[in-house]
C-alpha cells in the first residue's frame, strides 16, 4: 500500500556532472546527483522524495546493520542514437525485488511506486547516462530495515531507495575462475534465490582466497556434495558442450537472473539446443580435457556476458578456446547490446523508454 504517488523533488544546487570524465569511468565509484527515497511506517509507503545524493543518518541500533534485513537489485540505463534513455527490463527487476523482500520478511513494494520513482529520478539525472561505447548508467534499488531495536524479529519500518552511477566495463578482460569445493554460496532452504545483502558478504572470503591464487572469481558448487556447478561469482553461469547450451536450473540456491533469462530466450529463438539441468563438475572437466567445452561464460547485469578463459580444479587449470572464436556468447552479447541501445527491434518488450 502507498499513501500517495506525489513525489517531492529537491533538486541539487551543485551538480557534480562537470567533474566526471566519461571516457574513464571506474565501476561503482562515481554517483549521480540525486536519489529517490520512500519510507514504510508499518502500514504504508509514504514520504516519496527525490533528494540530492547524500549520506544517510542511522542509529547505531539500526536493525539492518545488526541482522542483515536488506535486499537490492541492479539494472542499467542506456542511450539510443536519438539520445533517449532506455532501461533494460526494469519490471523484471521489480518482480525479483519483491520476491527477495518476501523471503526476508520485508513488505511488498507497489509497482507504481517503483516505476514512478525510477522514471522521475532518471528524468532528473538523464544527463548522467553516458553515451560512450561500453558504458551505461547503473541503477541500484534497495530496501532495508530501519527500526532502532536490538531484537531478532522483522523490522516494522523500512526505507526504499534508488541511486545511480555511470559505469564502464565491469571486467576488462576474460576471467579465470576456480571451482569452489569447500565454501558454499547457498544451501537448500536458504536465501540463495534472494538478492539479500548477507549472501554477498558470505562470499567475500572464498573469493578473496581465489584471487590470491590468481583467479578472478569462483564457480560455486552445491553445498551438499560440491559435485554440481551452480553459479559463477555473482553471476549465473553457462557452458556450451557439444553444441548444446547448458545451465543450472534456478531454485532456492540459484538466483533467477534477468540476463540469464534474456540469453536463454535468444538462444531458443535462434534454434540452439538448450538444457536447463544440473551441471556436474566432472562433466565440465571431462569436456575441457576432451576439447568438447566450446564456451563458458557468466551472465549478469554488471558484465552482461563475462567470458571465462580458464577453469581451475584440483590445482590444475583448463584453458578454454579463444574468446574471439566463440560463436554463441559473442553473438548474444552483440544482440543484447543492440536491444538495450535501441539499434534493433525489441520484440519482447524488454526496453523501457524514460
Amino acid at each position: 500500500m502507498v499513501d500517495t504517488l506525489n513525489i517531492s523533488i529537491n533538486k541539487t544546487q551543485n551538480s557534480r556532472l562537470s567533474q566526471v570524465d566519461f571516457n574513464n569511468i571506474p565501476f561503482g565509484r562515481v554517483f549521480s546527483d540525486h536519489m529517490f527515497v520512500a519510507d514504510f511506517d508499518g502500514k504504508s509507503w509514504k514520504n516519496l522524495q527525490i533528494l540530492p545524493y547524500q549520506p544517510l543518518q542511522l542509529s547505531p541500533a539500526n536493525s539492518a546493520l545488526h541482522y542483515g534485513q536488506s535486499v537490492f537489485e541492479g539494472m542499467k540505463a542506456y542511450r539510443n542514437e536519438g539520445k533517449d534513455v532506455l532501461v533494460f527490463r526494469p519490471r523484471a527487476n521489480f518482480d525479483r525485488l519483491n520476491r527477495s523482500a518476501a523471503r526476508m520478511c520485508i513488505p511488498q513494494l507497489p509497482e507504481e511506486l517503483f516505476m514512478n520513482g525510477l522514471t522521475e529520478l532518471l528524468r532528473l539525472d538523464r544527463d548522467w547516462v553516458p553515451a560512450n561505447e561500453n558504458t551505461s548508467l547503473y541503477i541500484r534499488p534497495f530496501i532495508f530495515a530501519t527500526d532502532d531495536y536490538l531484537g531478532i524479529r522483522p523490522s516494522d519500518t523500512y526505507k526504499f531507495m534508488i541511486f545511480t552511477c555511470p559505469v564502464g566495463a565491469y571486467y576488462s578482460e576474460p576471467v579465470r575462475v576456480k571451482i569452489e569445493t569447500q565454501y558454499s554460496r547457498a544451501a537448500t532452504g536458504g536465501t540463495g534465490a534472494a538478492k539479500a545483502a548477507g549472501n554477498y558478504a558470505a562470499s567475500l572470503l572464498p573469493a578473496l582466497k581465489a584471487h590470491q591464487q590468481g583467479y578472478h572469481q569462483l564457480l560455486w558448487t552445491d553445498a551438499k556434495s560440491h559435485q554440481f556447478i551452480e553459479e559463477s561469482g555473482t553471476m549465473n553461469v553457462m557452458f556450451i558442450i557439444d553444441d548444446t547450451l547448458i545451465t543450472a536450473p534456478t531454485g532456492d540456491t540459484i538466483l533467477a537472473g534477468i540476463t540469464r533469462d534474456s540469453v536463454l530466450t535468444l538462444a531458443r529463438e535462434w534454434g540452439y539446443k538448450v538444457e536447463e539441468r544440473k551441471v556436474a563438475v566432472q562433466e565440465v572437466i571431462d569436456a575441457a580435457k576432451e576439447g568438447r567445452l566450446q564456451e563458458a561464460f557468466g551472465t549478469g547485469t554488471a558484465a552482461t556476458i563475462a567470458q571465462i578463459k580458464a577453469i581451475g580444479h584440483e590445482e590444475k587449470d583448463y584453458e578454454l578456446p579463444a574468446v574471439e572464436n566463440r560463436e554463441f556468447s559473442n553473438r548474444v552479447l552483440r544482440a543484447l547490446d543492440e536491444i538495450k541501445t535501441g539499434k534493433v527491434a525489441d520484440k519482447w518488450d524488454w526496453v523501457y523508454k524514460v
